[in-house]
């Protein structure tokens, strides 16, 4: 900054110092890609939930929809990651797939409905459903994260360092998030008959599945920061 001949500061024009916005370290996401991603995919299930008469799953696009809301009010806070909003939307593509794909005669699935989600990928022992709850919760664990550095600073100023109570903060975080979805499907038990959602023993499997993915998704960030 400039000085006067008596050593003194001198101010901008208008009397007030210039301040710097804090720089984001991450390149701006590119929208148009993802958004025309998500948009295919949504208006694909609308139709397909419309023509099966699948009520369930019209409960859960509806859902979708204030979700992909709720994480554009997200990413015009703290600028979600290019991989992060692609992690998000292939989750999303997921689980779409999972209730309204129907799965060909004699391939293996567990309950009443043979769409995707029943799908069994090794019998008796692992189902599309679970590993879409694992991948989903685990890249919650990743956003939580992502979020919290962001917001938060060490006691010196410095970056957020990956600790094990901040990794463990993560993956809490994204199993109550896995609760919050546990108890949506609980209200589309309670509302639409005949649903896909299964009994206590699916719910505790979606849970279990939910840990291993939020634990991965802990190893992932410790690895990488």
């Amino acid at each position: 900054m400039p000085v006067n001949r008596r050593g003194r500061k001198l101010l901008p024009r208008g009397g007030r110092m210039r301040h710097h916005p804090r720089m984001n370290t991450h390149p701006p996401a590119k929208l148009l890609p993802v958004f025309l991603f998500n948009a295919a995919y949504m208006a694909a299930a609308v139709a397909g939930a419309i023509v099966q008469g699948n009520r369930e799953f019209i409960f859960y696009i509806v859902v979708m929809l204030v979700l992909i809301g709720v994480m554009g009010i997200v990413h015009s806070r703290v600028r979600l990651t290019t991989g992060l909003l692609w992690a998000f939307s292939v989750w999303g593509l997921a689980h779409m797939a999972g209730g309204l794909c129907p799965l060909p005669a004699g391939w293996p699935y567990d309950g009443d409905h043979a769409v995707l989600y029943s799908l069994w990928l090794i019998p008796e022992r692992l189902k599309y459903d679970q590993v879409v709850h694992a991948y989903g919760f685990g890249v919650t664990t990743l956003l939580c994260w992502h979020i919290l550095r962001n917001a938060l600073r060490q006691p010196d100023g410095g970056a957020l360092r990956p600790t094990f109570g901040m990794l463990v903060l993560c993956a809490a975080a994204g199993m109550g998030f896995g609760a919050l979805n546990e108890v949506i499907e609980f209200i589309a038990v309670l509302t639409i008959p005949n649903t896909n959602v299964g009994g206590y023993e699916n719910t505790g499997w979606d849970l279990v599945a939910n840990l291993v993915g939020t634990i991965i998704g802990a190893l992932i960030i410790r690895s990488r920061t």
